[in-house]
């Protein structure tokens, strides 16, 4: 396919704000980059080292449409059971992005935030974190999250401990604990649910993946191995997106049911 050329990019980008209905909070699983590198005959190091300029054009196409919250599957808790020398790569590469990139996140008004097990990680990634966190905190735009030492299930069962010890502090009934309570002990905390959650390589799963806050996304799949997909993919989804009608278990309006 002919990549877009700018003058089409922002046509496109107009087109959807003008139609509006856009999402609030964009979610990726980024997937493909170990099968990318392998129809190259490259190591899988080459595809993740690839998928960097993906996830800077998706920041770009979200902080231009507006969207508020877009969060990026980037390293699962799983993904610490992949070989040492592709962990240690993958962390070399977040330490490096994060540092040559900062200055353009700052340029396009996004703020940086994390969310898993972010003490899982080297002291250097975590040192290069907070100051890119830093720099980036008085910006008002698109809040980039990064999914780090992530799994949907040790999100909740680490929300049901803290839960459990207001508990048992008394702080909490539990009869008290409702959807509200849980939602405020996530990681999340403070973020609105994902509205439209896309998976790229055609994969047809979740991955563990923000399991309590996909609950009413709208899913989005794509056969594009995430090193291939640029500004008019997110564009599809989120044009796509524009077409549903979201009803949370409601009846259809009446006038989509006609």
């Amino acid at each position: 396919m002919t990549p877009m050329t700018e003058k089409e990019v922002k046509a496109l980008e107009q087109k959807i704000i003008r139609k509006g209905n856009l999402p609030k909070h964009v979610a990726i699983i980024m997937d493909g980059n170990g099968r990318w590198a392998r129809k190259r005959g490259l190591p899988r190091v080459a595809g993740h080292r690839a998928g960097i300029k993906a996830v800077k054009e998706v920041v770009k196409g979200c902080a231009s449409l507006g969207i508020e919250y877009l969060t990026l599957y980037t390293f699962s808790v799983e993904n610490w059971n992949r070989p040492v020398r592709e962990v240690n790569a993958l962390m070399r590469f977040l330490r490096e992005t994060l540092r040559n990139e900062v200055d353009d996140l700052d340029r396009n008004n996004v703020r940086l935030r994390t969310i898993g097990r972010i003490q899982d990680l080297p002291l250097s990634v975590r040192r290069e974190i907070e100051r890119a966190r830093a720099m980036l905190d008085d910006n008002t735009g698109l809040t980039l999250v990064l999914a780090l030492s992530y799994g949907g299930r040790v999100e909740i069962v680490e929300a049901m401990r803290k839960i459990a010890a207001r508990v048992q502090t008394g702080e909490l009934r539990p009869e008290d604990v409702d959807a509200e309570i849980v939602s405020q002990s996530l990681y999340t905390n403070g973020m609105p649910d994902p509205d439209l959650l896309i998976r790229t390589s055609g994969e047809m799963r979740v991955s563990n993946f923000l399991l309590w806050q996909i609950a009413y996304a709208e899913l989005w799949i794509t056969d594009v191995l995430w090193p291939d997909f640029r500004r008019k993919h997110l564009y599809q989804a989120i044009m796509a997106y524009q077409e549903r009608e979201r009803r949370f278990g409601r009846v259809p309006s009446r006038r989509k049911s006609r």
